[in-house]
């Protein structure tokens, strides 16, 4: 006998028919974490990330009424992660130029577990790429999205994406294996 259920099966597909408030808690429940761990990879702060892809979710649910596609409602939340994250990057980079010079650097003890210590190095990695390049990194091989949707997602052609990770990938390479 199968297990009963409180809430009736719907699947995403069904995304015309659903109100602001159903539609934000089934996508929240199948993308919420993956939305996270990609802003997480492109601004490097995980409460930062958090913010950005609640307001993104905050975003969609004040505009669901007026969404021409509700079915491209997961494509939407993908896309406005990736420009807050740009955004919050750009934030960052603002209040830190308008910082003092002289500024105490916190010494960071260094970190004896090898695993976490290559993460770091994969992770500051991706920061020195260049912004599209580490974006469509992190969306390929972090987010698991086609080159259909990065295209998508970051407003792209197809060719531009595979030029992207080309270059990025080759960019990578030398600094991973020398983690190795």
């Amino acid at each position: 006998m199968p297990a009963l259920s409180i809430e009736p099966e719907v699947s995403e597909t069904d995304a015309s028919r659903w109100d602001a408030d159903t539609a934000i808690a089934i996508l929240h429940a199948a993308h919420y974490k993956r939305l996270v761990r990609t802003s997480v990879l492109l601004v490097r702060d995980l409460a930062t990330a958090e913010e950005v892809v609640q307001d993104a979710y905050v975003g969609l649910y004040t505009r669901w009424a007026r969404l021409r596609d509700p079915d491209a409602a997961a494509g939407y939340l993908r896309q406005a992660v990736v420009n807050g994250s740009r955004s919050a990057l750009r934030r960052r980079g603002t209040a830190q130029r308008a910082e003092p010079i002289l500024r105490a650097i916190p010494e960071i003890a260094p970190d004896p577990a090898a695993e976490i210590s290559t993460r770091r190095g994969v992770l500051e990695a991706l920061a020195a790429l260049p912004e599209r390049q580490r974006e469509v990194l992190v969306l390929r091989y972090y987010g698991d999205l086609s080159e259909a949707e990065i295209a998508d997602a970051l407003g792209v052609s197809r060719g531009a994406v595979k030029s992207y990770a080309s270059r990025g990938a080759a960019a990578l390479r030398p600094i991973l294996e020398s983690l190795r």
